[in-house]
């Protein structure tokens, strides 16, 4: 039995319109919360092997503002991106042509987490212009040096022999139910069993949802090959940096250090949580979305 999302009744009462649109060539499916008449637009960006709903927790919470959740290309319903590499300079370009076919150049707020906030700093970097800036779990440094190196080029190699094999040994070697478990167990941090036993359900239904092995490694190599850093000195808009002090892949010193290099930043750090605030403490991170927005609301915890 799958247990009952802990924001379930939040979501109920914000529920999403499901849309698709064309952007560089393929198809991008995306959803939208809130008033669609909402003076501010929130476009978010999940993370590496995610897609939309690995953001609907903080979705949930905040009323009054119109968020826009797209699923990355080549992740989730969303097709890969046609005739371009999955690198970062790939994925910043679709971003950038999303919001512009959308009509919103210059207007929406960018939300980044984790991979999405390379993504979001690679596109503001090439010109894209947005008001506010926030980043959950921002990768802060790069993932092939420091702490994390050799996890990193271990799961690197993982990644390109499961590519490299045959498809009916390579595609279930990704997606294997152990793989996604340890995974899931290494991120998660909540002491909460209810919440802990929905954060390895979620990761277990959206963890494989991309569209081929290609695509993923691609995705993947951009993942470890690129961090925040990279691009913080053309990052002049105010940001908030929404990190975590018990983050596995982004150590509090490197948020520290990427807050000082972005030139208009806040940095807020949470206790007790690692790299799953978006599942973990998404009231929380809502009410500094809505605080730092300086619009919207959170809503009120149900019974």
């Amino acid at each position: 039995m799958r247990p009952a999302s802990p924001y379930g009744a939040l979501l109920e009462q914000n529920q999403a319109t499901h849309s698709t649109i064309e952007v560089l060539g393929a198809t991008t499916h995306y959803w939208e919360y809130g008033p669609a008449d909402a003076e501010t637009v929130l476009v978010l960006v999940h993370g590496f092997r995610g897609d939309h709903h690995g953001l609907e927790a903080v979705c949930a919470h905040i009323r009054d503002i119109r968020i826009i959740s797209p699923d990355l290309p080549g992740f989730g319903e969303s097709a890969p991106l046609s005739g371009r590499v999955h690198d970062i300079s790939g994925y910043a370009l679709w971003l950038e042509a999303f919001v512009e076919s959308l009509g919103l150049t210059g207007r929406a707020v960018l939300l980044g987490h984790s991979f999405g906030s390379i993504v979001v700093a690679a596109a503001i970097a090439r010109g894209l212009e947005t008001p506010q800036l926030i980043l959950v779990n921002p990768i802060a440094a790069p993932a092939l040096s420091g702490p994390n190196a050799v996890l990193s080029k271990i799961t690197l190699a993982f990644y390109r022999a499961a590519r490299a094999l045959p498809h009916a040994l390579g595609a279930p070697m990704l997606s294997a139910w152990v793989v996604v478990r340890v995974m899931s167990l290494a991120m998660v941090k909540t002491h909460d069993s209810e919440l802990r036993r929905w954060v390895h359900q979620q990761h277990h239904a959206h963890f494989s949802s991309y569209a081929n092995r290609d695509s993923l490694l691609e995705g993947f190599e951009a993942s470890i090959g690129s961090d925040v850093s990279m691009f913080a000195e053309k990052i002049l808009m105010p940001t908030l940096l929404i990190g975590a002090r018990s983050d596995p892949i982004s150590p509090v010193p490197a948020q520290q250090r990427l807050a000082h290099l972005i030139p208009d930043a806040r940095l807020e750090l949470f206790a007790d949580v690692g790299h799953l605030i978006h599942y973990e403490r998404p009231r929380e991170a809502a009410e500094l979305i809505v605080t730092f927005l300086k619009t919207g609301t959170v809503a009120e915890p149900t019974a």
